[in-house]
């Protein structure tokens, strides 16, 4: 039952016509439960609330699968917009963006323009910017265009995934880069044919490639809401006595704030990932295939209204 939840909010995810309808209705529907606002002014205040309490962020602006120069173009000075707004309120916060919204399916000239344009504001004021990964078939682009960024730039990350065959690989590829990784699960629907189908091995893959960057000496990002993920790491870290400032935990915006809360009193850096924007449908529909005990908070939220 709960594998036939995540085929359908995966499937929901991709429908064009209901995220128009989305952009269009605002946050409605429990939406408002996983995105922090509209705008980045709503967001800089909930962040600096999160700051307050002791967390550390990285903030979104929702957006993807842009096909036209001028969204493109508008998705990058918003995220230059964010960058500066960060600066100036003092926030402690670093930037995830997705290469589709910066124009990946338009042009290699038009991603590699606006990619450089948002580096060079983060790297002005100090500004960590993370390339979150996409689907499989944009996999390949997105890496060779994070090894090419972090050959011009040290403010720059991705993200890799635990349920793709490959990763393995890729991690040892990009070690000659020193790279800043966040590491995940997935979640987007794949083939079998090219990601583990079986829950179990994504999570013992998960845990193989926490392994191999924290011994290869990479900073490390494990985002995860997984219990038995987190016990690991921290198993990791005693055996291998592997220093806290090499590594942080990550958890999205509303899911399990009490564990967040726990590791933070444990002394472990929690960093929160907080979206923000109109463009939320996709995001919301896959947080709902990751975790669809979230689907009782959305029902919440609809009767509410």
């Amino acid at each position: 039952m709960e594998q036939l939840m995540r085929n359908f909010f995966l499937f929901l995810s991709k429908n064009k016509t209901l995220t128009k309808l989305a952009k269009k209705y605002g946050l409605r529907f429990g939406a408002a439960r996983f995105v922090a606002g509209v705008d980045i002014d709503h967001a800089a205040r909930k962040i600096k609330e999160i700051n307050e309490d002791g967390f550390v962020v990285t903030v979104d602006h929702l957006g993807e699968f842009v096909d036209n120069e001028k969204e493109a173009i508008e998705s990058a000075d918003e995220c230059v917009h964010a960058i500066e707004i960060i600066a100036e309120k003092g926030l402690n916060s670093e930037l995830s963006l997705k290469m589709t919204s910066m124009g990946l399916d338009i042009s290699r000239e038009l991603v590699m323009t606006n990619l450089r344009k948002i580096l060079d504001a983060g790297q002005k004021h100090n500004v960590i910017v993370t390339i979150d990964m996409e689907d499989y078939e944009r996999c390949e682009t997105t890496l060779e265009i994070f090894k090419e960024l972090r050959n011009e730039y040290d403010n720059v990350g991705t993200v890799l995934q635990a349920y793709l065959y490959r990763t393995e690989e890729d991690i040892q590829e990009l070690d000659d880069y020193n790279p800043y990784l966040r590491l995940v699960k997935g979640a987007y629907k794949e083939s079998p044919e090219v990601a583990f189908p079986e829950k179990k091995d994504v999570d013992e893959n998960y845990k193989k490639l926490i392994e191999m960057n924290l011994l290869n000496g990479n900073y490390t990002a494990i985002a995860t809401h997984d219990d038995a993920i987190i016990d690991y790491t921290k198993q990791l870290e005693k055996e291998h006595n592997i220093p806290r400032d090499q590594f942080e935990f990550q958890m999205l915006f509303g899911i399990r704030i009490e564990l967040q809360s726990k590791l933070l009193k444990e002394g472990y850096k929690m960093r929160v990932y907080v979206p923000y924007g109109n463009d939320w449908y996709g995001y919301n529909m896959r947080r709902l295939a990751e975790r669809p005990a979230n689907v009782m908070f959305v029902l919440k939220g609809i009767l509410k209204k």
